[in-house]
């Protein structure tokens, strides 16, 4: 049996798979969620709701208050207003944040932005000590340390200390050890920021495995490709504000023309503003790049090559990170 079965199909752990039957009241649900700061106002009147089984996106520019948004939903800020609610043990038990963070906690597994490994302890004992945090103890501990450790493919650094791994290997031991009290709810800020192409696809696999094992998932990312692949439903903050939320696939829809013409080179931009204009619906630069969205890319294309044919061309579908950059901005920001 894989390691991941073990760990959610053994007699220590129960998980009831909800993907295909999501209950009617949302795991998470947050309700006009504010914070401010010295005036400036952080997370201003956001709401979004969170269904078991369900990975939920949340994208933003730096500064958009996504950080401070899960703040307030794991009790560590304040909310100057709005309120916090969880579901995590039945649909009419509903807790609050933070005056049931106890509880509350005890079904959370929180993987935060920057590692919090002790660096005085190996890696089994990072899981063993936060596991005691939760009540564990004895044969069934260890048993759930080596079993994480398998589904982190970190059995061979068990008596490694966090000094001694790759960034890599210290997120994938940040995700197992908060797997260890077996959370139906996954709170993710940036799980994957620093890593690697080979240990970021690594991260993105364990993580779609737990989903097919029925937990629940709120991520931040940066990465809009991840954001695409995991994400059931996406939300896209501003200056604090929800200013989008749908699927992946139908926000592109609702707000991208279905293709995209990248031209790059000398003259790329005279081009596009000259004749072949009139064939895009829409068109951007960034840097040396012309990006023109279009409904019908044949004839653009066709025009490019007759009227420059020393520019070169990227033909493409629409993406997740063009409806990012025309809803937030191309803009470098202050602090960014």
């Amino acid at each position: 049996m894989p390691p991941l079965a073990r760990i959610v199909k053994g007699s220590a752990y129960t998980v009831t798979d909800m993907t295909q039957t999501a209950a009617s009241q949302p795991l998470l649900e947050v309700t006009q969620l504010t914070k401010r700061y010295q005036g400036v106002t952080a997370v201003d009147g956001l709401s979004f709701a969170l269904q078991a089984g369900e990975c939920l996106g949340v994208l933003g520019p730096n500064g958009a208050g996504k950080t401070t948004t899960l703040r307030m939903c794991l009790g560590h800020t304040t909310a100057d207003e709005g309120e916090v609610h969880y579901r995590l043990h039945a649909p009419d038990d509903m807790l609050r944040m933070p005056t049931d963070a106890s509880r509350i906690k005890a079904s959370l597994g929180v993987v935060s932005q920057f590692d919090a490994l002790d660096p005085d302890f190996s890696c089994e004992e990072n899981i063993v000590v936060f596991g005691r945090y939760f009540g564990l103890r004895g044969a069934d501990l260890q048993r759930r340390a080596r079993d994480l450790l398998e589904f982190a493919v970190l059995s061979g650094r068990a008596h490694a200390r966090p000094s001694e791994l790759s960034g890599g290997m210290k997120r994938r031991l940040s995700l197992a050890r908060a797997l260890v009290n077996d959370p139906k709810l996954l709170i993710l800020d940036e799980p994957t920021t620093g890593l690697d192409p080979q240990a970021r696809h690594l991260m993105w696999e364990r993580l779609q495995q737990l989903m097919q094992q029925g937990k629940s998932i709120l991520l931040t990312t940066h990465f809009m490709d991840e954001a695409e692949r995991l994400c059931h439903r996406l939300i896209i903050v501003d200056h604090g504000q929800k200013i989008a939320e749908g699927t992946p696939r139908a926000l592109i829809e609702q707000h991208i023309e279905p293709e995209v013409v990248e031209l790059f080179g000398q003259g790329a931009s005279a081009h596009a503003h000259g004749p072949c204009r009139a064939l895009a619906q829409r068109v951007e630069t960034s840097g040396e790049t012309v990006f023109m969205y279009t409904h019908q890319a044949a004839p653009l294309l066709q025009a490019l090559q007759q009227r420059a044919p020393g520019v070169r061309t990227l033909h493409r579908p629409a993406n997740l990170e063009d409806l990012f950059l025309k809803l937030t901005g191309r803009q470098i920001r202050e602090g960014a």
